[in-house]
C-alpha cells in the first residue's frame, strides 16, 4: 500500500485537498481543476471493485503503453478513459512510478492554467 501518497499529493505546488461525501472520493485540485482522485469502487465495478485506487490525468499517447507494460494501470475509473488512468494501489507498481505519475497528472493540469498563477504556483519561469 501507498501510505506516502496523500501526503504526496497535498505537497504538490497549489494542491488542494477535498472529500466528495456522496462519491467516497479524496479529490485533489489546483486551482479548482482535478489532477487526482482516491477511492475504494464497490465491487460492482468489475476490475475496479474492491480496489483502492487513484485516478490520475495523463498523456493520452503515453495511457496505452503504461496500461500494457503495468497490470496496475487501467483506464481511469468513472473518468474519460483517453486522458486519466486508475492506478490500483494493492499491485506491485514501483513507489517512483507513481510519483512520476503524479507528477505528471498535476503538470498537466498545471499547464492549463493562466500563466500567472502559474508562476504563483512557481512552475513557470519568469523569461527575461
Amino acid at each position: 500500500m501507498y501510505d506516502w501518497l496523500d501526503g504526496w499529493l497535498r505537497a504538490l505546488p497549489g494542491a488542494e485537498h477535498g472529500y466528495k461525501e456522496e462519491w467516497n472520493w479524496h479529490r485533489y485540485t489546483v486551482r479548482g481543476r482535478h489532477f487526482a482522485a482516491l477511492c475504494t469502487p464497490d465491487s460492482k465495478y468489475k476490475v475496479y471493485g474492491g480496489h483502492p485506487l487513484v485516478n490520475l490525468k495523463c498523456d493520452p499517447r503515453l495511457t496505452e503503453g503504461l496500461r500494457e507494460q503495468y497490470p496496475e494501470i487501467l483506464p481511469g475509473f468513472y473518468c474519460d478513459k483517453r486522458t486519466w488512468i486508475a492506478v490500483l494501489l494493492d499491485g506491485e507498481l514501483p513507489d517512483q512510478v507513481l510519483r512520476d505519475l503524479c507528477a505528471l497528472s498535476h503538470r498537466l493540469v498545471v499547464e492549463k492554467l493562466p500563466k500567472y498563477v502559474q508562476r504563483e504556483l512557481g512552475t513557470k519561469k519568469e523569461v527575461i
